[in-house]
């Protein structure tokens, strides 16, 4: 029997099957306009564009633009929104990549988990089927660290926020865990064959740079201390928090305990009431204040203080064993 005969865009709407994203991939000269931005503006936290196209697994980031500094104003919030429209239209006149991937933003230390980047992934969301954000932290990469990241919201935790579900049987029952929240992306930097020669022309004799020489500054008290500052502060937001949560139980127990010893008074009134041959009553009554539920305190900012913590904990131990590493390193240097 003869197949039926289905054109182009039929196939393609019904056989289309998204791949995962699996790496994102900018040009060298976007990347250095990410870091210009972010630096010239440290420590103000900045924001900008991402311009690019999306390719199977692959999402190429080949252009950008900063979004100007704006106060909390509803004036100025449009005024953000007619430039970034407008210069969007003057891209694409002058034929440069237009299509929106996502955007970059600027970081203190790694304190990026915040509520507000969730509602702006979800935002973005609503428009663009894939989009990441590549956050940028200068006060790292003053380390000698190139403190570049690509994030995206996992599906499973978009799809409870979505529906808000974020509560614990839901998440027990998706199997969802604070470090589940974020997706990091590997990033890999591109370049056209005629800028990669001219880099090489470009290159000096030596191969030390001004990053090799970076890396091997003494001096990290100040780092250190700003991050175990944060660490101390986060660790008492987790504490309120946990602290929400343990009268959360506490009134559900005394709820719980009321709920059962008027139940127990219903049903002996029930069994005079049986004796004497009258109509029992019912043993719920939602009317009644200790029959109401009661509301579950939000677990996001929990699961986002937790990634911050473990943010905290992770520079910590990176910079804290790369000091060791130095100071055995000029201790053997001035023995010798």
């Amino acid at each position: 029997m003869a197949q039926p005969v289905r054109s182009f865009l039929q196939v393609a709407v019904t056989e289309e099957v998204a791949s995962p994203l699996r790496v994102v991939q900018i040009e060298g000269l976007a990347m250095l306009k990410i870091i210009k931005h972010c630096k010239e503006f440290s420590p103000a936290l900045v924001t900008g564009q991402l311009l690019g196209l999306d390719v199977g697994s692959v999402l190429e980031v080949t252009n950008c633009f900063p979004f100007p500094i704006r106060e909390e104003d509803e004036e100025i919030e449009a005024e953000g929104a007619n430039y970034q429209l407008e210069m969007m239209r003057c891209l694409r006149e002058v034929n440069v990549d237009n299509n929106t991937v996502g955007w970059y933003q600027s970081t203190l230390l790694g304190s990026f988990q915040t509520v507000e980047l969730i509602e702006t992934f979800m935002n973005y969301q609503e428009n663009i089927k894939r989009c990441v954000c590549i956050i940028y932290d200068p006060s790292k990469s003053n380390q000698g660290v190139l403190a570049l990241k690509a994030l995206k919201l996992s599906d499973s935790f978009m799809e409870l926020y979505r529906n808000n579900n974020l509560t614990g049987e839901k998440l027990r029952e998706k199997n969802l865990s604070w470090v589940d929240i974020f997706e990091e992306i590997p990033i890999k930097v591109s370049n056209s064959a005629l800028i990669s020669a001219f880099m090489t022309e470009l290159e000096a004799d030596t191969p030390v740079t001004q990053c090799d020489y970076d890396r091997l500054q003494l001096s990290t008290n100040p780092f250190m201390e700003r991050n175990v500052e944060f660490l101390i502060e986060c660790m008492d937001d987790l504490s309120m928090e946990q602290q929400k949560f343990q009268y959360y139980y506490r009134n559900l127990s005394r709820q719980q305990a009321q709920q059962q010893s008027w139940l127990q008074k219903r049903r002996s009134d029930n069994m005079t009431r049986k004796a004497a041959g009258e109509e029992p009553l019912a043993e719920e009554d939602p009317s009644n204040p200790i029959f109401k539920p009661i509301p579950e305190p939000p677990r996001l900012d929990s699961f986002l203080i937790t990634n911050q913590i473990s943010n905290y904990c992770n520079q910590i131990n990176g910079v804290a064993g790369q000091s060791f590493s130095k100071l055995y390193l000029m201790k053997a240097l001035h023995e010798n």
